[in-house]
């Protein structure tokens, strides 16, 4: 459907006569002869069209936003523009007259050659393809396309809050996102562990499972936690949903130290290590069957691990000889109970004897210990043949620790007597021992030469 067309040159015929009769109201020979010379021209001169001076562009616009499609058009003289909806061939607007009763929809004109189609707050029917038409003959339009995009959303599912099932039963997950274009759905664990699906007994760990259902089988207390829904289709922004699963089994206690041993007076620390779903009701029992409550005497606390898993601690404070014995630990929920044993015993530390060491406060100095010397296989006193004469302190040939020790008994009495302990040499000894066999060597080494050289000489 379009405008209705002029027919071809009427536009100039009118717009001639108008000239001529303009001209002849004057009265004026000059004016007549003028008038006559200008409806010749006008009736030989060819028509100028109206022309499009840029194409008519195309939209991809978010749904909400507000868009415009701009029409620019020469010489238009007389002829109209027209907006019209092409896949409904529903006439929007004439020049800058709406026909469409759509508030949304409005047109503006600059006055010289520019139209433009707004369109506001775009809904997902608006898209489709716009024609801006001038009611020449044939007719003269251009076409521009506006897609109308949709961020993805998921749909609300009450299942989502809390699915349940028991440890090894099966959990199936629904997603149902919409969007346009329509959105992709990837599923992922909000803790970043694997993804476990089971089939034809075989086990697959993902990190992401693409698909609008997610279906986990045989599940275990390990996949227990909150699973995310993600969905996208490049119109941002992203969504995600959370799913939580709960999978119940009845409790498990671990008791990884079982023999504990303190002294006495000291704190001491009991711990279990507790697994189930639902969450238990944890207690303490004496090996008597008396059930411990927090006092003075006794701290419990309960540390969380994971979603399963608790840590149960038991403070038993100022251990006397009484609180020895074996300490039960015990949980319970709707599906069963379980019970662990820690066994507490007094620890018998070694008592230790003092050791006092004592030191020579005499001020005159010390004798220096006669050198020995090991020759033929016999000791020989004083300084050895060849000496350096380098002759260092006490301290430097060997050094002794005085240590209180046993002694013995005399009159009745105990008399300590002092344990000497003689130290290795210190490193001088060692280095003039070797220092004293390189020499000698050189001396053999050059005798040795000079010989040969004395030998070679008389020859």
């Amino acid at each position: 459907m379009g405008i209705g067309a002029h027919p071809a040159g009427s536009n100039r015929s009118s717009s001639c006569i108008r000239q001529i009769l303009a001209l002849m109201a004057s009265r004026k020979l000059a004016a007549v002869l003028g008038a006559i010379l200008h409806l010749s021209l006008c009736q030989n001169s060819p028509e100028v069209k109206p022309e499009f001076l840029a194409p008519l562009e195309n939209h991809t616009v978010t749904q909400g936003r507000d868009v415009s499609f701009t029409c620019v058009v020469n010489h238009l003289q007389s002829y109209k523009v027209a907006w019209i909806k092409s896949d409904s061939r529903a006439i929007l607007a004439i020049h800058t007259h709406m026909v469409a009763h759509n508030p949304r929809i409005s047109v503006t004109h600059n006055g010289h050659n520019t139209w433009k189609l707004h369109v506001a707050n775009v809904q997902k029917n608006d898209s489709g393809t716009y024609m801006c038409q001038v009611n020449t003959d044939p007719m003269r339009s251009q076409n521009g396309y506006m897609e109308v995009v949709i961020p993805p959303d998921i749909k609300d599912d009450a299942s989502a809050d809390g699915l349940v099932a028991k440890e090894g039963g099966n959990i199936r997950l629904r997603c149902q996102a919409t969007g346009t274009p329509m959105p992709n759905v990837t599923w992922r664990r909000e803790d970043g562990r694997n993804i476990i699906l089971r089939h034809d007994n075989q086990k697959e760990a993902l990190k992401y499972h693409d698909g609008e259902i997610l279906e986990l089988t045989g599940v275990l207390r390990q996949e227990m936690g909150s699973y995310l829904c993600i969905a996208s289709n490049g119109v941002p922004p992203s969504v995600s949903k959370r799913y939580s699963i709960d999978v119940n089994f009845q409790p498990l206690i671990k008791v990884h130290t079982q023999l504990v041993a303190a002294p006495l007076q000291s704190d001491v620390l009991l711990q279990c290590s507790v697994e189930a779903s639902p969450r238990a009701m944890n207690t303490w029992y004496k090996d008597t069957g008396e059930k411990l409550l927090p006092n003075e005497k006794y701290k419990m606390e309960e540390a969380s691990v994971n979603d399963y898993s608790w840590q149960m601690n038991l403070t038993i404070r100022s251990l006397e000889q009484r609180d020895l014995g074996s300490y039960v630990c015990s949980a319970a929920n709707a599906l069963g109970n379980a019970e662990g044993v820690v066994r507490l015993q007094e620890l018998n530390l070694p008592k230790t004897t003092p050791v006092s060491l004592t030191r020579n406060t005499d001020p005159r100095p010390r004798k220096k210990p006669p050198r020995t010397k090991k020759k033929n296989g016999k000791m020989y006193a004083g300084r050895a043949e060849g000496d350096d004469g380098f002759a260092g302190n006490d301290d430097d040939l060997a050094t002794t620790q005085r240590m209180g020790g046993s002694g013995s008994t005399q009159d009745g009495h105990r008399t300590e007597e002092p344990l000497t302990v003689p130290s290795l040499s210190p490193p001088w000894v060692i280095l003039n021992t070797a220092s004293r066999k390189r020499f000698f060597g050189l001396q053999k080494a050059t005798l040795l030469l000079f010989l040969l050289f004395v030998t070679a000489v008389y020859k």
